[in-house]
């Protein structure tokens, strides 16, 4: 954007931030619901429905979100948002007219660039608002996300019970082009940059590691935990970690900061941001499951009904993320995230205790959807006070991975945990383990090392930029 062009007005650019935020989060649960369609409808195995569904789209957005990330730091936000808006909506598109599951799995793959649209989002607030307004923007936008994810789980439910699964694209598709309209219009352009080339290697590296690791926990309950490829994968996901900090220790300008990694300000966000995400995704997976198990265990409830139980706990949500600002103030910067993650635990416990009706597991996950709501606020929140301007999009996007990690691995453990027992055992202790997870979260945040100051400081000015001459008082 031209220097002559005047700011756009605060309230709209976030309104196109929002949106853009939504497209990612929205169509991301839509498509949950329509596994057992999928393996009907284009006559493949659970296997490949489940990749079509959730894993293809995984892989994809861990591997690319660090890289477009760093691209936005360095290119311009804005312009690299608007380019990631574009992937999706094409992406999204194709799907709607996939003719065979290994065309819908390549598309669902090209949507995987969406995950990098809430920390490209996240840095872009901190541009658009004044300071003062800066973290209710990064709260709103980063809340959302967690009540979108029960909204898509119930428009996904209503559209499959009710229409193809086709229209799950269609309706993602004009959401996306709502977005990329609105950030054309509204959205001004970042004024901080990193400049640098890219660090190739770095990112190869990178991606390497998050897939083998990804990979290994999506066939994991296939190939069995112990079988030679997982383990094969796991062991090369380490040597591929430990090449990837060596060569960012001595690149001249790394994909990622070792200090946005592993630095003291940083490593106590990342770890609260995986257990968060395990956390949610062991109930994700659980609780509709329930509500959809035959009667005994479950209520035979359809894919919709399933649904509308989420619906409380994302209502619930909304507010609480409000209230993390009061709580940061009063408590300090961990405070909304080790809390939430608590009244996650709580309400897991509750529900470990008392899932037997519906009006429990309805009343339970309002619990623990309010821990979500306060807690997901903080992330980008603590993110902001580690990092500077210029590598704001970059941090975000590590911490967005950590969370996505986290919820393959908390899916993974409430699918292992549930087949480990008899059904109705298998629901209780799993939910044990959700809230375990969440409480051990709330204890790290709440004891991990303190930071001081970004991680990562601000680029210094050139070397060779003449001095102001200085200033001589008036005769």
């Amino acid at each position: 954007m031209p220097p002559s062009t005047p700011r756009t007005p605060g309230n709209a650019a976030l309104t196109a931030l929002v949106l853009a935020v939504l497209s990612y989060s929205l169509v991301q649960t839509m498509l949950v619901p329509t596994l057992g369609v999928l393996q009907r409808e284009l006559n493949t195995s659970p296997a490949a429905a489940s990749w079509a569904v959730l894993s293809s789209t995984l892989l994809a957005s861990a591997v690319l979100t660090p890289v477009v990330s760093r691209l936005g730091d360095r290119h311009g936000r804005r312009r690299v948002l608007i380019a990631t808006l574009a992937v999706h909506l094409a992406g999204t598109l194709g799907a709607a007219f996939a003719w065979n599951i290994a065309s819908l799995i390549a598309l669902r793959a090209v949507q995987g660039v969406s995950l990098a649209l809430l920390p490209l989002a996240l840095g872009l607030i901190r541009d658009v608002l004044p300071p003062h307004r800066v973290a209710a923007g990064l709260g709103l936008a980063s809340g959302l996300v967690a009540g979108a994810a029960g909204a898509g789980l119930l428009v996904g439910g209503l559209l499959v019970d009710h229409a193809s699964w086709r229209w799950l694209f269609v309706a993602g598709a004009a959401l996306i082009a709502t977005a990329l309209a609105a950030v054309l219009r509204w959205v001004p352009e970042s004024p901080h940059t990193s400049p640098g080339p890219l660090d190739v290697t770095g990112a190869a590296l990178l991606g390497a590691a998050l897939a083998a690791v990804l990979l290994a926990l999506t066939e994991g309950p296939q190939w069995g935990w112990t079988s030679a490829p997982v383990l094969a994968l796991l062991a090369g996901c380490a040597v591929l970690s430990a090449l990837f900090l060596a060569r960012e220790r001595s690149a001249e300008h790394p994909l990622v900061a070792p200090e946005l990694l592993l630095g003291r300000a940083v490593r106590g966000v990342h770890a609260g941001a995986f257990l968060l995400g395990a956390t949610q995704f062991v109930f994700y997976v659980l609780i509709p499951r329930l509500a959809e198990s035959p009667a005994g265990p479950g209520f035979g409830a359809s894919v919709t009904a399933a649904g509308l139980i989420l619906v409380p706990g994302t209502l619930c949500g909304l507010p609480a993320g409000f209230l993390a600002g009061r709580v940061e103030r009063s408590l300090g910067a961990r405070a909304p995230l080790a809390l939430g993650l608590s009244v996650s635990a709580a309400g897991g416990a509750f529900l470990a205790l008392a899932h037997g009706a519906v009006w429990q597991v309805v009343a339970c996950y309002a619990v623990i959807g309010t821990g979500f709501g306060m807690a997901m606020p903080a992330l980008p929140r603590m993110v902001s006070r580690v990092s500077t301007a210029a590598t704001g999009a970059t941090a975000n996007g590590i911490n967005t991975v950590a969370r996505t990690v986290g919820g393959a691995v908390g899916s993974q453990l409430a699918i292992a945990v549930l087949a480990s027992r008899p059904a109705a055992s298998g629901y209780t202790a799993s939910f044990w383990t959700g809230s375990a997870v969440a409480a051990g979260g709330a204890l790290l945040v709440s004891f991990a090392p303190r930071g001081r100051g970004p991680a990562v400081p601000a680029p210094r000015e050139p070397a060779h930029a003449p001095a102001e001459p200085p200033v001589r008082p008036s005769p």
